[in-house]
């Protein structure tokens, strides 16, 4: 299987239609009639493409573009549309649409536009395989040369509300017997966004202070992208936690949640 792709079209011959050229090229297709059902697949389902219509009764494609950040991170979106405006188009470009094609499309641009999201996908994918296989592989070598020792008793802990604890140094987040760990990268983003709590930090600033290194405007929402969701899918188990980091769009993400030190 190519892939796991999501068609939103409220009309039903057009929805059928692409889900079918879809399937022949060997993707696995799912369809919904509505943005509202959109959103219910994307939450129970995860997708590497979504065809969304623009102009559906109720939530359209763009009320569904918007959401689609907190939702489904990780997911690619291709716009379809039958009446295009230059103001749609640069309004689905800020909310990181892959693409924006006009009705009527033809089958060959429908799946050349598809295919560059599987690639844009797989090598967002492959950047951050090999970032984690560099973390790991920093981590062995400070712990083989005795750089960084464990974490003390008197760590850092800070009270994120409601019961709920953070320990930065040994990556913990608790509240009573409920106990999840971060991974050194997500205790940095963490700790980043904490240090600069109801600051927004662009996606190149927080790529910068938490990986390291420069990247383009293009690569860090890229490089950002899974390591929030994966943060906020930990930070949910606890009361408040899933509104804690909140996405600015087309700048970076800012940490709202109050907490005391």
């Amino acid at each position: 299987m190519k892939g796991n792709i999501l068609v939103v079209d409220d009309e039903t011959s057009a929805r059928n239609s692409l889900a079918e050229i879809l399937r022949l090229e060997g993707y696995r297709v799912v369809t919904a009639d509505s943005g509202e059902a959109a959103l219910k697949q994307l939450e129970n389902d995860d997708f590497d493409v979504m065809i969304l219509d623009l102009k559906m009764p109720g939530m359209g494609g763009m009320g569904v573009l918007k959401k689609v950040g907190k939702v489904a991170p990780d997911c690619h979106i291709i716009l379809l549309t039958a009446h295009g405006s230059m103001e749609s188009a640069i309004e689905a470009v800020r909310h990181s649409a892959h693409d924006y094609l006009l009705k009527p499309t033809s089958p060959n641009e429908i799946l050349a536009s598809v295919g560059q999201a599987m690639n844009r996908r797989s090598d967002a994918a492959r950047k951050r395989r090999l970032l984690e296989q560099m973390e790991t592989s920093l981590q062995q070598l400070k712990d083989a040369e005795g750089i960084e020792q464990s974490a003390p008793v008197s760590s850092t802990v800070l009270s994120l509300g409601s019961g709920v604890k953070v320990d930065l140094d040994r990556r913990e987040i608790w509240q009573d017997d409920k106990k999840t760990l971060l991974t050194p990268t997500e205790g940095k983003l963490l700790k980043v966004l904490l240090e600069n709590q109801g600051r927004v930090l662009s996606h190149r600033e927080l790529v910068f202070l938490v990986q390291g290194y420069q990247t383009t405007d293009w690569e860090a929402p890229e490089i950002l992208r899974p390591l929030v969701s994966r943060l906020r899918r930990k930070l949910s188990m606890f009361p408040g936690g899933k509104s804690w980091i909140n996405n600015v769009r087309g700048t970076g993400y800012v940490f709202d949640g109050a907490y005391l030190e």
